[in-house]
């Protein structure tokens, strides 16, 4: 969408700030003045404000914009010579996009709402087939459109119990939002697999319907769960409220065509068990896909354990920091506690008890006497603990140090572990600033690091 510019700015009439004159009979009378017998109070004239306005024009459309009286804004399109297909897709950008796209978002979003778009689209269909199925298992034999509407009675049951049981993650959730909400349409997608093969077991139908909804429970609570992250990750100007309206008109319409897709599906080519084993699967493919694309387009900037040490590892090897944008193509989404050699092998969220030797514990508060962190190396792993209130700088901190420590025991530079650890504090205390300085710039948020598992120390 093209800028517009102020072309001028033009007063319909000037503004009046003169007054009428008053005069006072006396200094003691000042509500009127005196005219023989009776007295005449003086006229109030108010000054009427004429209203502003201006024009707004771009190459192909001019518009007249003007406050009234009640400093309402009205704009009224003096020309407008856009082909229709582009007013078309402006209408469709403003109604389901946020306000200043492409400038008000980060960099992703377009590919994060395609996909989207996709994963929503699917998952209807594959829906409407699931409820057609178990309809067919109970015994009846519903029309594709009976099936969209019973289908919100399935959702109960079991599915509360999936619910109770998802919401004690919210923690992992919060380090991890794209690996959970992945693993959300995978739950959904299973839960509607065991509903779509329901009728191959009728005698079963209570116990599919349940685990199918339980397996639904849990994925409604991990999706919803790490929706505000996601959608926090792209809000650019604070924007955060119209995103969320803007995402949500996007689950709307696509939904409401796939649902759509779907009773067509039932009608013809899946009326058969023989046909939804066929499409479903080409379904549940197609919506893991989408969401997977959705996930690797986000841009998550905060910091957790594998972003972390991916942040470290860039900064060891090139000497710079890469930013959000950057590093989402390359997180494991699958499996994200994997190690990263180069950020030094760091393992993190682990008890205290498990991850150090408490004969060494003494030593290790003496060489990281001012830190809000403990290092303990065994091996090829490092072991990092936290303390209560340590926050993302902190994280970055013991990376850094376990990164250098790891780098200088394949040197050989020393074979005490506290000496090694006290040379690699040093290093790390000399590049801190300017690196911290670049993950600020780069725009990842530091004032907290998401474990997962919230195991902190407190002495």
């Amino acid at each position: 969408m093209k800028r517009k510019r102020l072309q001028a700015l033009k007063i319909s009439e000037p503004f009046s700030f003169f007054a009428p004159l008053v005069a006072f009979s006396s200094l003691r009378d000042f509500h009127g003045f005196s005219t023989g017998k009776r007295k005449v109070k003086p006229v109030e004239v108010k000054e009427k404000e004429a209203p502003s306005f201006w024009l707004e024009i771009s190459d192909s459309v001019s518009q007249r914009c003007s406050f009234d009286h009640d400093g309402r804004l009205s704009v009224n399109v003096l020309k407008d010579t856009r082909p229709l297909h582009q007013k078309v897709v402006e209408s469709f950008l403003n109604k389901f996009f946020p306000s200043g796209y492409p400038y008000s978002v980060n960099e992703g979003y377009l590919t994060y709402t395609q996909f989207r778009a996709l994963q929503h689209f699917s998952s209807a269909a594959l829906s409407v087939l699931s409820t057609q199925s178990l309809l067919f298992a109970a015994g009846l034999r519903p029309t594709p459109a009976q099936a969209t509407a019973v289908s919100w009675i399935l959702k109960d049951g079991m599915q509360h119990a999936g619910k109770l049981i998802c919401s004690s993650m919210g923690a992992r959730m919060d380090s991890e939002p794209k690996t959970w909400r992945i693993l959300a349409d995978v739950l959904y997608d299973i839960g509607t697999g065991l509903e779509v093969i329901s009728p191959l077991c009728p005698q079963l139908f209570l116990e599919m319907a349940g685990l199918g909804n339980f397996a639904k429970g849990m994925a409604v609570v991990a999706a919803r769960a790490t929706r505000l992250p996601i959608y926090s990750s792209f809000a650019k100007e604070g924007n955060l409220s119209d995103l969320f309206a803007k995402g949500e008109a996007i689950s709307t319409l696509f939904n409401v065509l796939g649902i759509g897709a779907g009773i067509q599906l039932a009608s013809t080519v899946c009326s058969t068990m023989q046909g939804k084993m066929i499409a479903g699967p080409l379904l549940s493919a197609l919506h893991i896909y989408g969401v997977t694309q959705e996930m690797r387009a986000t841009p998550v900037n905060t910091l957790n354990p594998q972003r972390t040490a991916m942040i470290v590892a860039d900064f060891i090897k090139r000497g710079n920091v890469s930013s959000p944008a950057d590093l989402r193509y390359h997180e494991d989404l699958l499996f994200p506690d994997r190690l990263i050699e180069e950020a030094g092998n760091v393992k993190v969220g682990k008890p205290l008890r498990e991850s150090l030797n408490p004969k060494s514990l003494k030593n290790l508060k003496e060489v990281l006497s001012n830190e809000k962190f403990l290092i303990n190396r065994r091996g090829k792993k490092t072991y990092l603990v936290l303390e209560v209130n340590a926050t993302g700088e902190d994280a970055l901190r013991g990376w850094l140090v376990a990164a250098f420590a790891a780098e200088m025991d394949k040197s050989g530079a020393s074979s005490l572990e506290n000496e090694i650890l006290h040379e690699a504090h040093g290093k790390m205390e000399k590049v801190f600033p300017s690196f911290l300085s670049q993950v600020n710039n780069r725009g990842w948020h530091t004032d907290q690091f998401l474990d997962g598992n919230r195991i902190q120390y407190s002495y």
